[in-house]
């Protein structure tokens, strides 16, 4: 399985902390594991069910949301970063767990991504949450995964959640949105 994670993941290598990449690495394996969708899947479904015929995949999104993500956060370091700091393994570790719990969220019949019972009942910030902290993630980007999302909008989220919620945010409400 960590084959096919560091295949959909070439961006775990930004993460410095070689404990931390190892962790986030974990996550996507056992999420894989527990999950009706194979990695292949992931490369063809719609990132959002929001969005009626979306175009862009799920791998396509979230690798975008984790490039978007990174380079703000460097632009914001660049700029800000005596006076506003940001842990970047935080950021990229956050980003790419942010929906790591669609994978319990979606699945597919007659060839067609649809929620899950268990999505209709725990969104994907809620399962993420519960994914990591099983593989020992730390609190910090845990926090990134349960507050990138809506529910984020009820607490009050860290300098890293905020890079990761605008960044998901910045790559959803084009297609949601669009005056198409």
């Amino acid at each position: 399985m960590s084959d096919a994670v560091r295949r959909l993941w070439p961006e775990l290598d930004w993460i410095s902390d070689p404990d931390l990449r190892a962790k986030v690495e974990r996550t996507w394996e056992l999420a894989l594991e527990r999950s009706p969708l194979s990695p292949e899947d992931l490369e063809r479904i719609p990132f959002t069910l929001l969005v009626p015929d979306c175009p862009v995949t799920f791998m396509e999104h979230k690798r975008c949301v984790v490039h978007i993500a990174r380079k703000s956060a460097e632009a914001m370091r660049e700029f800000m970063g005596k006076f506003l700091p940001i842990d970047m393994d935080v950021v990229i570790a956050g980003a790419i767990l942010a929906d790591v719990g669609k994978l319990l969220e979606y699945e597919i019949v007659d060839g067609e991504a649809r929620q899950s019972m268990r999505g209709k009942y725990l969104r994907h910030p809620f399962t993420g949450v519960a994914l990591a902290m099983e593989c020992g993630v730390p609190d910090a980007v845990c926090h990134v995964i349960a507050a990138h999302a809506g529910e984020g909008n009820m607490v009050k989220r860290s300098v890293e959640a905020t890079i990761v919620h605008h960044a998901d945010f910045m790559s959803f409400l084009p297609f949601k949105e669009s005056l198409r």
